[in-house]
């Protein structure tokens, strides 16, 4: 069950952070699972068919990475362009629901688009931020379980501050 609750725990985290952004709440730990009750039903089924998605996506991924030649390389580059997207999206839902956590699931898809795909600037600043926070948090131990998730989410609220 906590392999296709990504989303939900990842929405919890934008809604604890934003708390403590914007009123102070200092019990962010806390605060994720007050969070949790506000997003597990709503976005769970997205959870679950996105988790579908991306185990495909890994399969095809290892499947084209034993072969070679141009049409290989072409359909590998777009799983490899898909699964940023995927990525660049499903932080901006996050952070989307968690701005925003009376809104319904489709005002909130309406806004993570908007805020993932409508600016390069700010698609690129999540999508960087979702691959350069696990890996400089390594030299941490258990950093990339902490670290991985919140300090992404924590930048795609300051940039959807500022947009």
């Amino acid at each position: 069950m906590g392999i296709v609750t990504w989303l939900p725990a990842l929405a919890s985290v934008g809604f604890a952070l934003n708390r403590w952004r914007t009123d102070g709440d200092a019990r962010c730990f806390t605060g994720v699972f007050v969070g949790w009750r506000k997003y597990w039903r709503p976005l769970l089924p997205h959870s679950v068919l996105m988790t579908i998605a991306a185990v495909i996506a890994a399969s095809n991924l290892s499947f084209l990475s034993g072969r070679s030649g141009p049409l290989v390389l072409t359909l590998f580059m777009i799983h490899v362009g898909l699964i940023a997207a995927a990525v660049t999206y499903h932080l901006a839902l996050a952070v989307a629901a968690g701005r925003d956590p009376s809104g319904s699931s489709a005002d909130w898809r309406r806004t993570a688009f908007r805020l993932a795909f409508t600016s390069v600037p700010r698609g690129t600043a999540l999508l960087g931020a979702a691959v350069a926070a696990p890996v400089f948090s390594l030299v941490v131990p258990a950093g990339p379980l902490l670290l991985g998730t919140t300090v992404p989410v924590l930048v795609g609220l300051l940039v959807a501050d500022h947009s």
